[in-house]
């Protein structure tokens, strides 16, 4: 037997002795106990002999024909018998090390954190542990056996379905409302979305306002408002700066939520409000908060306490740079309503859309606009989407208006459309599909004759609107028609339809209440596919008229034509 392979035995006897040891004590952990051993693996030599004199007193050495105690025939450690207390085995914890400042997790410790780098940051955590809640606090971990199947006529009975829900009043309120459904539901968990800066603390600062002013019943009512972010002074100043001063509006400044739901709970409050889910934290949970088990975690557990005290709660919730919401996608599956409030960095509008909603429809939009006494809503949408226009103006050439609809509201937005000769580049767009700008000014020159190859042509949509719609067609057609004609439209014209490839106009949904928006908005002429103009018959639109035509070549010999 050479060196190398004595060395290697006494490794594998020295590594089998020690894991022998944690199991057994009572089996010795060194190699001086077994001198028949030690004497040949502490040295070279190749002879491997048994020494009588040294057997008698020393412990009996094993081979792979007699298993040591403990093990199996092949040499492996027996598992240990473990206590089974419930369906849970009570064995060895496992530990893994969380980041203080970013939140990474590792199984082993490494000194400093291996996504951040921050050294001294790294804490352990028990790993598959329950959390730890206080006596009492039933609503921080699920209870079995507490329900069972109730027919649904038992749940419906003594219920009014037009005032289960928490009204919203005033414009404001009904904006709101629109998007939630007809109001908040009471035992709902709503989450609130948006980039930095756009609203909305003020948003859910002025819906808490408003409850505790005034509930269903008329009368104030209970409301909490938690930050993490801000201290009570803080948020007093923003209330202060919106003008309000309700009574039974509570300010709290906490993270812990064991303390938030335990110290609203005997408030009995109409609403609870969290700013925002990333701040907050459950003890006894792995990581620090913001982390994804953290957030799952937390609202799991305020959905729990919405869901038995039946009161609603607001959450508000962070997004990444890619416009996402901050945590896991198991956080927008767990809550009933999730709701994104978005607008332009230098416009003063906010547009509130609904992206899940349990309780109503995700067609909804709701649209405000930021002022200095807080979120005002917009009676008339269409007005943050047309500028002033000048009838007859050769500078407004290259202008036309579309009927769009987003949800259930109809919007009426400006195209704006340059061609201009000459120039180096060849096309921009700007809140159009690309692919559709170019299909429809390649039917354009195929259908209508216009010899645009030789122009640069710039399209526009006024206020940054993404149009996706293909209502917007005819508009689009229209406006670089206007501008390399240098033919302004009249302002009063409105355009709805569709464009094929043959050049044919086609029809959309919901063509009536898009009309009706237009004639409520003082047009006096909308062109629309003749399809569509059949279909509605004599239906009057407050005075406006109505022009059906079949194609492209139709809509140049009627709008621009001298007037």
């Amino acid at each position: 037997m050479q060196v190398s392979e004595m060395r290697a035995l006494r490794l594998i006897f020295y590594t089998k002795t020690q894991r022998l040891q944690r199991l057994h004590p009572s089996i010795p952990n060194s190699l001086s106990s077994f001198p028949q051993f030690s004497r040949h693996f502490l040295h070279s030599t190749p002879s491997l002999h048994h020494s009588n004199s040294t057997a008698e007193t020393a412990p009996r050495a094993w081979s792979i024909y007699d298993h040591a105690p403990g093990t199996d025939g092949n040499g492996n450690a027996k598992k240990p018998n473990l206590d089974i207390v419930g369906n849970k085995k009570k064995g060895k914890a496992r530990f893994s090390w969380v980041c203080a400042d970013c939140g990474h997790s590792d199984g082993q410790w490494w000194g400093a954190c291996r996504e951040c780098n921050a050294v001294g940051t790294l804490k352990r955590f028990s790993e598959g542990g329950s959390a730890e809640v206080s006596e009492g606090k039933t609503w921080l971990s699920p209870k079995a056996g507490e329900s069972r199947p109730m027919r649904l006529t038992d749940v419906n009975r003594g219920i009014n379905q037009l005032n289960w829900r928490i009204p919203l009043h005033g414009p404001f309120g009904n904006e709101v409302s629109r998007v939630l459904g007809g109001g908040i539901v009471p035992g709902s968990l709503v989450l609130v979305g948006g980039d930095p800066g756009v609203g909305k603390s003020t948003l859910l600062l002025q819906i808490a306002a408003m409850i505790a002013e005034r509930n269903d019943l008329g009368q104030p009512a209970p409301v909490v408002y938690v930050s993490g972010e801000e201290s009570v002074e803080q948020i007093g100043n923003r209330a202060d700066r919106l003008s309000i001063g309700a009574d039974e509006l509570f300010l709290y400044s906490n993270t812990e939520i064991e303390d938030i739901l335990g110290k609203s709970q005997p408030l009995s409050p109409r609403v609870i409000i969290v700013d925002s889910i990333q701040t907050v934290y459950l003890q006894g949970v792995a990581g620090s908060a913001g982390g994804p088990a953290q957030v799952k975690e937390c609202t799991s557990a305020l959905l729990r306490f919405a869901k038995r005290t039946n009161i609603p709660i607001l959450l508000i919730g962070h997004v990444t740079k890619s416009g996402d919401l901050a945590g896991p996608h198991v956080l927008e599956h767990i809550v009933d309503v999730v709701l994104y409030m978005e607008g332009e960095k230098y416009s003063s509008y906010r547009l509130l859309r609904s992206l899940k909603n349990r309780f109503g429809s995700t067609d909804e939009l709701g649209v405000f606009e930021m002022s200095p006494s807080g979120l005002q809503a917009v009676s008339n949408p269409s007005e943050m989407f047309l500028s002033d226009q000048y009838s007859d103006s050769e500078y407004l050439a290259g202008l036309a208006v579309a009927v769009i609809m987003d949800g259930s509201r109809t919007f009426l937005i400006e195209v704006q459309a340059l061609c201009a000769s000459g120039s180096t580049a060849s096309r921009q767009v700007n809140g159009i599909q690309a692919s559709r700008a170019d299909m429809i000014i390649s039917v354009l020159m195929k259908q209508t004759g216009l010899k645009l190859q030789e122009d640069a042509i710039f399209l526009n949509v006024v206020s940054g609107v993404k149009l996706s719609e293909t209502a917007g067609d005819l508009a689009v057609a229209a406006a670089i028609c206007s501008s390399f004609l240098e033919f302004p439209i009249p302002n009063n014209i409105a355009f709805i339809g569709e464009v094929g490839l043959g050049g044919e106009l086609r029809t959309v949904p919901r063509m009536e209440k898009r009309l009706n928006t237009v004639a409520k908005l003082g047009y006096k002429m909308c062109i629309v596919p003749k399809s569509a103009e059949k279909s509605l018959g004599s239906h009057g639109f407050e005075g406006m008229e109505i022009i059906g035509c079949r194609n492209l070549k139709e809509v140049i010999n009627t709008v621009f034509r001298a007037h």
